[in-house]
């Protein structure tokens, strides 16, 4: 079991690990053994995450949100498969805590007064740079 915060635990079901051949450092070991990680978390089907949190964290995980509703974390970093496993798990939990906090509202603010004219003036010279660029007329 991982425990994300007070509310929030997964559960063992719900993470499947496999262990893969790495690229990178390692030598001839890197043919050899299979030190990368790859956690798969059942995120959709998971019942101690919230919906507004689920939802969130899809955004979140971007390419790494399958179709069936599962995060994917994959981890190479180290030639240790037990250290790669750790920061993948941390990994995990940094993007559930991530989405655990609500996105603070927008207050819709106006353009002051003075922030208007310097646009429009901006306009201005920037309309009399290319009205300069044409055709050099002979008289």
């Amino acid at each position: 079991m991982l425990r994300v915060t007070d509310d929030i635990t997964i559960e063992d079901w719900e993470l499947t690990e496999q262990f893969v051949r790495a690229s990178g450092p390692g030598g001839q070991n890197v043919n050899k053994v299979a030190s990368a990680v790859e956690l798969r978390f059942e995120a959709e089907r998971s019942p101690n995450l919230p919906d507004p949190v689920k939802t969130r964290l899809k955004r979140l995980a971007g390419r790494r949100w399958t179709k069936e509703g599962a995060l994917v974390i994959q981890v190479d970093e180290t030639r240790h498969q037990l250290r790669n496993r750790e920061i993948a798990r941390q990994r995990l939990v940094a993007l559930i805590l991530k989405a655990t906090a609500k996105p603070k509202r927008r207050v819709a603010t106006r353009p002051t007064y003075g922030s208007k004219l310097r646009r429009l003036k901006a306009k201005k010279v920037r309309g009399g740079v290319k009205a300069l660029r044409g055709r050099v007329e002979d008289e």
